[in-house]
C-alpha cells in the first residue's frame, strides 16, 4: 500500500468535481481532475471555483485540474466521470497513458458502445483492472458533505480494500459485491423504470399507487436482472434499492423528471428523437435485447410499454391503466 495515492478523476462535470472535492480533503490523497473543458480547468486552478457547474461552491485548494493527459501516468486510480456513451472511446485513446497498476472505475450509467456493459468493453481494451462504482448519489448532495453510499463491483477483493481505505474517513460509505454484471445492470434499470415512477406521479399524487408501481417495478427490474447474469441479492446494495428509491422518488433525478413531462404531455413525437438520456437508450437495447432472448413479456410488461411511449404513437392516458393491469409473475421463468 501507497503512503499516498495519485488519484485521477477523467471528467471536471458535476459528479468528477464532487468525488474530487471529497476526496481532496484527504492529506493522504493527491487528486487530479482531468478535463478536456480549459476553462473549467483553469478555473478550478486560480480561483478554485468550477463555474460551469458548481458556481457557488467554494473547492479545495488541494484539488488540482488539468488538460494533459500525461497525468494519467502517475495515478495508481482512475474514476471515469464521463458519459456513459463516450467511456470506452474515451479509454481507448488514452490507455498509452495508463500505468498497467492503475485501477479503472466505472462512475458511468448506462451501456458502452457496443450495447454491452462498460466494464465488459472496457476489458477488451485495456489489461488494468476495472471496477465499478455505482449508488444513490446526486453530486449537489456529495460536495455538500452529506454522508453518501456507494456499491464497489469487483471480483477482486483487493480492489474493494484499496477504495475502502481511500473512501475511509470522507462522507463516502461503500458496500462491495463480486456481482459486476448486477451492478452495471441495476445502474441501466434503475434509470428506466425511474422514468416510469415519474408518469405515475404525474397523474396521481397517489402514495398508494406510487408505491403499488415502485413495488411491481423493483420485482421487474429483479427479473430482468437476472435474465442479464446478475444475481438477485444485488439488488439490496446501495447500487439497488438504494439507487432506484433514488432515482424514482427524488424531483433532482433527470429520469424522473423525464417521467413526469411525459406523463404530464409534453413528450411529443416531435421532440421524442431529441432526448438522449440514458433511461430512453437503455430502455430501447434491453426490450431488443430480451426479445433476442425469448423472454415472456409478460416479465418486462411495464418497460415494454414504456419503449411503445418512446417509439412514438402512444396514448400515455392508457399507460398507468395497462401496468396496474397486468401483474407480474411471481417468479421469475429461470427461477431464483
Amino acid at each position: 500500500m501507497h503512503d499516498s495515492l495519485n488519484i485521477c478523476i477523467a471528467g471536471a462535470g458535476t459528479i468528477g468535481t464532487a468525488l474530487g472535492q471529497v476526496l481532496a480533503e484527504k492529506d493522504s490523497l493527491n487528486v487530479t481532475l482531468l478535463s478536456v473543458e480549459v476553462d473549467v480547468v483553469e478555473d478550478i486552478n486560480t480561483k478554485h471555483i468550477n463555474t460551469t457547474y458548481f458556481p457557488q461552491i467554494k473547492l479545495n485548494q488541494r484539488l488540482k485540474a488539468s488538460d494533459d493527459n500525461s497525468v494519467l501516468k502517475s495515478a495508481d486510480i482512475v474514476f471515469l466521470a464521463i458519459p456513459s456513451v463516450v467511456v470506452v472511446s474515451y479509454v481507448n485513446s488514452i490507455r498509452s497513458f495508463l500505468r498497467e497498476d492503475s485501477v479503472l472505475v466505472n462512475l458511468a450509467k448506462g451501456f458502452g458502445s457496443d450495447n454491452s456493459t462498460i466494464v465488459d468493453e472496457l476489458k477488451k481494451v485495456v489489461a488494468n483492472p476495472v471496477c465499478t462504482l455505482k449508488g444513490p448519489t446526486f453530486a449537489r448532495e456529495l460536495i455538500n458533505h452529506m454522508p453518501t453510499a456507494m456499491t464497489v463491483g469487483a471480483d477482486d477483493q483487493a480492489i474493494f480494500e484499496l477504495l475502502g481505505s481511500t473512501f475511509s474517513g470522507t462522507t463516502i460509505h461503500t458496500d462491495f459485491t463480486e456481482d459486476v454484471t448486477g451492478v452495471e445492470i441495476l445502474s441501466i434499470l434503475k434509470n428506466i423504470y425511474a422514468i416510469v415512477i415519474g408518469i405515475v406521479d404525474a397523474h396521481f399524487d397517489s402514495p398508494n399507487l406510487r408505491f403499488m408501481i415502485f413495488t411491481r417495478a423493483f420485482n421487474e427490474m429483479r427479473h430482468v436482472l437476472l435474465k442479464f447474469g446478475g444475481k438477485q441479492e444485488t439488488m439490496f446494495r446501495y447500487c439497488g434499492i438504494g439507487d432506484f428509491g433514488l432515482t424514482a422518488l427524488n424531483d433532482l433525478s433527470r429520469n424522473r423528471t423525464l417521467g413526469l413531462l411525459i406523463g404530464k404531455g409534453f413528450f411529443t413525437d416531435d421532440i421524442s428523437g431529441k432526448v438522449v438520456l440514458e433511461g430512453r437508450i437503455a430502455a430501447g437495447v434491453i426490450c431488443e435485447q430480451l426479445i433476442r432472448m425469448q423472454v415472456p413479456q409478460s416479465e418486462y410488461f411495464m418497460l415494454n410499454e414504456l419503449n411503445k411511449i418512446f417509439l412514438g404513437g402512444y396514448n400515455i392516458k392508457k399507460f398507468i391503466g395497462n401496468i396496474v393491469s397486468n401483474d407480474l409473475p411471481p417468479k421469475p421463468s429461470n427461477g431464483f
